[in-house]
């Protein structure tokens, strides 16, 4: 019988696995950082609008540079960062994985590497090694802040060619001050002029503000964004980045041609058309983000500060084992490989208090 490893994959592939977590039949799923509110109907009504009008013309190739899109996601960036950037700034692409593909095809590739700050999205050193990049783990500290010294030790050792930095972190769901993004920009450049991505996909559950700024006057800084999250549109794949328009114009070498289809643009322009509303979810969220902190603290659990849609709670001698427990009392969480840790997505309210009942009896039963 023929598996992968008897196929001519290439070497650097060899023995991985490919990304994903457990899809089970449970009544209460917190594993995969999805939005638990469904779109409203007013949405629903518009997209449905946008659509039809969309298939009207599905004989035709769809606009291959997203000019209507990338607008309206320019404008949102706007709005909501305080920072003014225009249709020359902004990319879209179907997720914001194939923004980091495409970012890693242009700049990265054979003979070149990448660094990330692990524990982080596992994505980025997948993505990278699909590409033929090399990846290099940096370090974090203790409790999962970036070791400033310590990356910019590795940063001007490796000399990489992207840096990696996820704000809020995932699965950790720490925040990465301003300061210390624009510290491992400058060690960057030093190093050689490399190109150093921010990965804002949980930006919009932050207590902070976006990092969207620091893009003026650095042409080698990219900030990338999903409608995947805060927009509830997981379904979707529309991701999005924010740069220098020379690095727009860089990423269109590698864009396959017509990459996002008419569906999918007419579908985002309808979200966007009710940012308010989602961000009111938003909102609600992120109280319900507060108080899971709030209430594993109360119960003995250690948490991660998290700026995220999700928080990191242990520490766990066999975290797989509570992972376990957890899912036989009917609610699935993630198990990210953190040593010591779990992760739980914020729900709703009532997906909420089903976690919290399952990890409150646990503790119950090891102090019985």
């Amino acid at each position: 019988m023929t598996d992968i490893d008897d196929l001519p994959v290439r070497d650097e592939l060899r023995g991985k696995s490919p990304y994903g977590a457990p899809q089970l039949d449970v009544p209460v799923r917190l594993n995969t950082n999805e939005n638990p509110y469904p779109l409203p109907e007013p949405l629903v009504e518009r997209i449905t609008e946008r659509v039809r009008e969309a298939a009207r013309n599905l004989n035709r190739y769809p606009d291959r540079d997203a000019v209507e899109l990338r607008t309206q996601l320019a404008k949102y960036l706007t709005d909501t960062s305080g920072h003014e950037v225009g249709l020359a700034n902004v990319w879209a692409a179907n997720g914001s994985n194939e923004v980091i593909q495409q970012l890693l095809q242009t700049f990265g590739g054979p003979g070149r590497t990448a660094i990330g700050f692990e524990p982080s999205y596992s994505m980025h050193g997948l993505i990278s090694r699909g590409t033929g990049t090399g990846w290099i783990s940096g370090p974090r500290n203790e409790d999962f802040t970036i070791d400033l010294a310590a990356a910019e030790k590795a940063i001007a050792e490796n000399r990489p060619d992207v840096v990696f930095v996820t704000t809020p972190n995932n699965p950790t769901g720490t925040a990465v001050p301003a300061e210390t993004v624009l510290a491992l920009y400058e060690a960057a450049q030093a190093a050689k002029p490399s190109l150093v991505v921010v990965d804002e996909a949980y930006i919009e559950f932050s207590h902070g503000a976006s990092l969207l700024p620091l893009i003026e006057g650095r042409p080698n800084l990219v900030v990338s964004r999903t409608m995947s999250k805060a927009f509830g549109a997981a379904g979707l794949r529309l991701g999005y980045l924010a740069a220098h328009p020379a690095v727009v114009d860089a990423v269109q070498l590698v864009r396959l041609p017509y990459h996002l289809s008419a569906i999918t643009q007419a579908t985002a322009l309808a979200a966007l058309e009710h940012t308010d509303t989602l961000l009111k979810y938003v909102e609600q969220l992120k109280a319900e983000r507060d108080r899971l902190v709030a209430e594993l603290l109360a119960a003995g659990y250690e948490v991660t500060a998290s700026d995220a849609n999700f928080v990191q709670f242990g520490r766990f001698d066999d975290s797989h084992t509570v992972w376990q427990k957890i899912l036989d009392r009917g609610v699935l969480v993630r198990d990210n490989g953190v040593p010591g840790w779990l992760r739980v997505t914020a729900g709703t309210p009532e997906e909420n208090d089903a976690f919290l009942d399952a990890v409150r009896e646990l503790k119950k039963e090891q102090s019985a």
